[in-house]
């Protein structure tokens, strides 16, 4: 029998997922305009952007296959999906149950395969330059978020997110030294992932270091738009999954639709200290060289492996 009542929560998280995802960058670019001490723009800038993109006619490269066509849509729904398996508001949806970390990682491993080929599809020199670059930060990266999931795995478990925010946030107040190596270990993560600062700069179109950027060079029109929506979808998703591991306090038990309804301004509270935090790290930071990056997420995936030592040695 279908749970009438858990798959509208469950459209619920959808929605205010691919909602709030382009404020959250919104205000994380404001936070860093004004940390910079530079006029800031719009807290709604993004929606305008998109509304003007998708108002935009597509232009197509010559040669560019279907593939280049739909990879934006692919994307943007790998990360839709990915976003409702993250809990936000509610520990017992229906997709929480369905997938654990192990395919939420595999769905944003799916996306990066998509704008990767996407970007390597009409045979320039920067969307092959940018997708091979972002197919090496994938390849350094998702083993240390796997190592980071599989530290918080340890402590509840199961692999299932939704098991994981239950033991750390509904059960007896616990300090986990081994979370502290695995919150370093996924900031460093996220901020590779997201292309922000060291690794990437969002806001720079200098062929010499943009990853990004370089992949969607030749997309226009709604179909950049759904790139542009689908890269702060990424974002947001990172952001609750770092709430769910380290500051699941405030998400709901299941089937309760008041602790939905207060669950919901803390997740905004939460986003947006996160978010002026994650600012104050790209204006402290410089951009590294793109031949650092291993260096940089090497650390990461050690600072994922000691948190595992240390539960084993520490904490079992």
């Amino acid at each position: 029998m279908i749970d009438l009542a858990g798959v509208a929560a469950q459209f619920t998280e959808l929605m205010l997922a691919i909602l709030l995802a382009p404020l959250l960058t919104g205000w994380v670019n404001q936070c860093r305009a004004w940390l910079q001490n530079r006029s800031a723009p719009g807290l709604l800038q993004p929606y305008r952007t998109l509304n003007k993109l998708f108002q935009k006619e597509v232009v197509l490269a010559h040669g560019a296959s279907p593939l280049f066509r739909i990879a934006p849509y692919l994307i943007f729904g790998s990360l839709a999906l990915a976003a409702a398996i993250v809990p936000t508001l509610d520990i017992d949806l229906p997709l929480n149950a369905a997938a654990d970390a192990i395919a939420l990682v595999g769905l944003l491993a799916l996306a990066r395969l998509f704008v990767s080929l996407a970007g390597m599809d009409i045979g320039t020199a920067f969307g092959s330059l940018g997708a091979r670059r972002e197919m090496m930060v994938g390849f350094l990266a998702e083993p240390a978020l796997l190592m980071v999931l599989f530290t918080a795995s340890l402590i509840s478990g199961s692999t299932s997110l939704s098991t994981i925010v239950h033991t750390l946030a509904h059960k007896e107040f616990v300090i986990y030294p081994s979370m502290a190596f695995a919150g370093v270990a996924f900031t460093m993560v996220s901020l590779a992932e997201n292309a922000r600062i060291p690794i990437d700069n969002p806001a720079t179109h200098l062929e010499l270091t943009m990853i990004h950027e370089a992949m969607v060079l030749e997309y226009s029109g709604r179909h950049l738009a759904m790139i542009e929506w689908a890269a702060s979808l990424k974002l947001f998703v990172y952001s609750c999954m770092g709430l769910a591991l380290f500051f699941p306090f405030g998400i709901a038990e299941s089937g309760d639709w008041l602790g939905i309804v207060l669950a919901l301004p803390a997740l905004l509270l939460k986003l947006a200290v996160g978010g002026a935090a994650l600012a104050l790290i790209e204006m402290l930071s410089a951009k590294m060289r793109i031949f650092r990056a291993p260096e940089f997420l090497g650390s990461a995936f050690l600072f994922a492996v000691l948190a595992m030592l240390v539960h084993v040695l520490l904490e079992s």
